[in-house]
Formats: structure tokens, C-alpha cells, sequence
């Protein structure tokens, strides 16, 4: 399981966590994921995608559920999420959300933090919460040092807008953490109707 954690990609996790919504081949994929506005997050092409797929067969983390063909159009291959690949798509949000040094991954395992436990997911996050904080009183410190030392400001622009970020962000995770703890929003598919009017409008429209 660590293998196949450690050699998951971004669009891979995302592919396997769309497929915890139902059986899809790579077009519906990526016509849902693009119509969720996920191409923000990760690039998103027919190569990207198919060779994606591909990779996630041979690691046993998806499999082949049926072909099928419409009218003239090219066969289509559908396919559904394993066992595997549900257990690595929680331990890859495991392994990235509660950290620091890899921002691009935390934005996509925050995007899917709903396929963990309501209780996990604000342990992780106080957990990235208490990096980040540290991390604010390093910035905080070099700040403070560079400026006795007399550097110019013009030098310490980049520095305060990181300060001012993270702030925004420690302020953030507060306000979500409270909200997740207070119950104050459905969390997880158990907690929301397993089929909503938009979700079948959305694969609707995803279907060619």
C-alpha cells in the first residue's frame, strides 16, 4: 500500500476519488472533473488522463468493469475504484493534509478531505494548523531581526506578504475547524443523499 500511495500523482487521486461516485470511463471523467472547475487544481488532458488511468489499472487500484460502444463512436472502456484504491485514497489525504511543504498537494487533499472521518480530518488540520504556526513566529522573528539590522524594506516585501498569508490562513483553519466541529455542515457521503437532483444533473451532462 505504500507503493501504490507514494506513486499516486495528484490527477490519479482525484480520478479514484471521483470514482467513489460511481462507475465511469476516462471521457465522463474528465467532462465531470472539467465542469467542477477541478483543471484549477491539476492538469487535465486526454494523454494526462488515459495514461493515468492506465497506471492506476497496473496498480491494481481501479479495474475494468465494461466496454461499451454508441452508435459509430470508438469503444469506451468504464471503470470502477478497488478496494486498494480506496484505502490509498485515504492514507495519500492522510499523508498531505496535515503538512506544510507541499501546498499544491494540500489544496487537492483539502478538495477531497469529505472521503476521511469529520474527527480526522480536524486532527490533521490542527496538526498543520501547529506548523503553520511555527512557522508564522520564524517569519515574525526574521522580520523583527531584519529590520534592527536596517534592510531596506524594498527587500522584505515578499517576506510580509508570506506573513500576511499565513495569518489569513491560520484564521481560516480556526473558522473551519470550529464549523467541523460543531457539526455546523453535512460531512461525508454518509452525511449527504447518496444520489442529489445536481449530482445526476452533472453526470448527465458529463455523458456525451
Amino acid at each position: 500500500m505504500k507503493d501504490a500511495v507514494a506513486a499516486l500523482t495528484p490527477l490519479g487521486l482525484i480520478v479514484l476519488a471521483l470514482l467513489e461516485e460511481g462507475d465511469m470511463h476516462p471521457y465522463e471523467m474528465m467532462r465531470l472533473l472539467r465542469q467542477r472547475r477541478e483543471d484549477r487544481l491539476v492538469t487535465i488532458t486526454n494523454g494526462t488522463m488515459y495514461h493515468t488511468v492506465a497506471r492506476l489499472e497496473r496498480a491494481g487500484l481501479l479495474a475494468e468493469v465494461g466496454v461499451d460502444r454508441d452508435g459509430n463512436r470508438p469503444e469506451r472502456t468504464t471503470y470502477a475504484v478497488t478496494a486498494s484504491g480506496r484505502d490509498a485514497v485515504g492514507e495519500w489525504i492522510r499523508r498531505e493534509l496535515g503538512r506544510i511543504d507541499h501546498p499544491a498537494q494540500f489544496r487537492i487533499a483539502l478538495a477531497e478531505a469529505h472521503n476521511l472521518d469529520r474527527l480526522e480530518v480536524v486532527e490533521l488540520l490542527r496538526e498543520r494548523r501547529g506548523a503553520l504556526a511555527e512557522q508564522h513566529l520564524l517569519h515574525l522573528a526574521g522580520r523583527g531581526s531584519a529590520s534592527e539590522r536596517g534592510v531596506p524594506e524594498q527587500f522584505l516585501v515578499e517576506l510580509e506578504r508570506e506573513v500576511a498569508l499565513i495569518e489569513a490562513e491560520l484564521r481560516w483553519m480556526d473558522d473551519l475547524i470550529t464549523r467541523l466541529e460543531d457539526h455546523a455542515f453535512p460531512w461525508g457521503p454518509h452525511e449527504l443523499p447518496a444520489h442529489t437532483e445536481r449530482y445526476l444533473d452533472d453526470r448527465k451532462a458529463a455523458r456525451p
